[in-house]
């Protein structure tokens, strides 16, 4: 009777946690848990038991997580500095990785900038494409004409 109720709670906090936060974090042990109570009800030991929640826990998150992301997520607008890679700016300051030097203006802000691509001076007045922020700095590469 242990074992029912225990994986009963179980199950009923993993689906609580995840109602309560939508982080799909812990919807993976909930249905870890519900294989933990069918086998529980057909008499297998503790240990299968708890081994068949551990692997099932794991295969579901292994497998569905990065599926279920992209539809949770799909409609997520970027914000801030995420909203920026992609973005053109003009270099203001010749960008050398090597010197450690380069200026860029991207929505009329100044930032530090530097190459995609190490030994790729790019000189100043060029139209860029960030291809990542690392900090304050834009990650620029020349765009492709």
């Amino acid at each position: 009777m242990m074992g029912l109720i225990g994986w009963l709670l179980a199950f009923l906090v993993f689906i609580g946690i995840e109602i309560a936060t939508f982080s799909l974090a812990t919807i993976w042990f909930a249905g870890g848990s519900l294989v933990g109570l069918v086998l529980y009800l057909a008499g297998a030991s503790l240990e299968v038991q708890l081994a068949a929640f551990a692997v099932v826990s794991f295969l579901l998150l292994l497998l569905t997580r990065p599926l279920a992301l992209r539809y949770v997520n799909r409609h997520v607008k970027k914000t801030n500095v995420e909203s920026l890679v992609g973005k053109q700016a003009r270099i203001t300051e010749d960008v050398d990785n090597e010197k450690g030097t380069g200026t860029a203006v991207l929505n009329g802000q100044e930032w530090t900038a530097r190459a995609a691509e190490d030994g790729r001076p790019i000189p100043a007045g060029t139209l860029v494409q960030v291809k990542e922020i690392r900090g304050v700095k834009l990650i620029v590469a020349e765009q492709q004409a």
